[in-house]
């Protein structure tokens, strides 16, 4: 049985960087990956309400919105299972925080930056020429010049950190080699005992939860584990294409008997639980006749 939390679910990861007793964790964090100029030496959690997604979409990211001192906002995601659009959906978080500060400062243009961070339990770049594990992306131009510096994206894509303990060698490496193997650890790694992680192993140890907060994680990782079970069942051929194109190509060549079975049971399960035909569909690749049958 594990010893710490899972932090790919939406418990595990409010419980080590969205609480307020545990800012510095995220500001640890969040200095590692950005430039020397976007240092946070104070950090304030914003509660704004984020647009209407689908229950599926809700089940599958989980977010810390921030501010840090200088003004600089991040948008702090982790994210279970590839959806569809993948790629548009932090365009169209960051526009949300933009279009929010010209509401708020009488159209003053000139924006405070927007960062955009994803922890993704998946690859979401799967082209052997451009598998990298945290591709740092900004809008530039034809010529390859930064067209406007106040966007960045950086993708943490875990499945692609494969670094062993005697590899780590920065600060960085060791958080993304914490994050990945946390629910792993038996004891705490030699390597990582220091006291910003030994208080993370302390906010993460199971025993340290009362019964309310095993409850509440269980459920997260119920949810975690469905989700992951979803994904698992894609077409290998057409998980990289997208959802909509694996779905087509399932058609073609048929889902093998063995995946139809699971698929078949965790639609049933997803039903029972009030999700609805198109959100099923979404996240089983089976069809909404198949659905309605079970």
């Amino acid at each position: 049985m594990s010893k710490y939390i899972n932090p790919y679910t939406d418990f595990g990861f409010k419980r080590l960087f969205g609480t307020e007793g545990n800012k510095d964790l995220l500001v640890d964090f969040l200095n590692c990956l950005m430039p020397a100029k976007h240092q946070i030496t104070e950090l304030n959690f914003k509660n704004v309400e984020q647009p209407v997604e689908s229950r599926a979409e809700r089940k599958a990211i989980d977010d810390v919105l921030c501010k840090g001192a200088n003004g600089d906002l991040f948008i702090v995601k982790i994210q279970k299972a590839k959806l569809n659009f993948f790629r548009s959906k932090p365009l169209f978080y960051i526009n949300l925080q933009c279009k929010s500060q010209l509401l708020n400062d009488d159209l003053n243009l000139d924006l405070l930056p927007v960062y955009h961070i994803a922890i993704l339990d998946f690859p979401f770049n799967e082209q052997e020429e451009i598998r990298k594990f945290d591709p740092n992306a900004r809008l530039r131009d034809e010529d390859g010049f930064v067209f406007y510096d106040k966007l960045g994206f950086r993708f943490l894509q875990m499945p692609f950190f494969n670094k062993k303990e005697d590899e780590l060698v920065t600060h960085y490496d060791k958080w993304c080699y914490f994050l990945k193997h946390l629910e792993t650890f038996d004891d705490i790694p030699q390597i990582l005992n220091e006291p910003l992680f030994d208080k993370a192993f302390k906010i993460a140890a199971l025993a340290a939860m009362n019964p309310k907060e095993r409850e509440e994680y269980q459920q997260s990782k119920l949810v975690y584990s469905e989700l992951k079970a979803v994904v698992d069942t894609s077409i290998e051929d057409g998980r990289e294409k997208g959802r909509e194109e694996g779905r087509e190509e399932g058609i073609e060549i048929g889902i093998p008997q063995g995946e139809l079975i699971k698929a078949r049971k965790i639609a049933k399960g997803m039903k029972l639980k009030g999700y609805s035909l198109d959100e099923i569909a979404e996240l089983t690749n089976l069809s909404k006749e198949e659905i309605e049958k079970l």
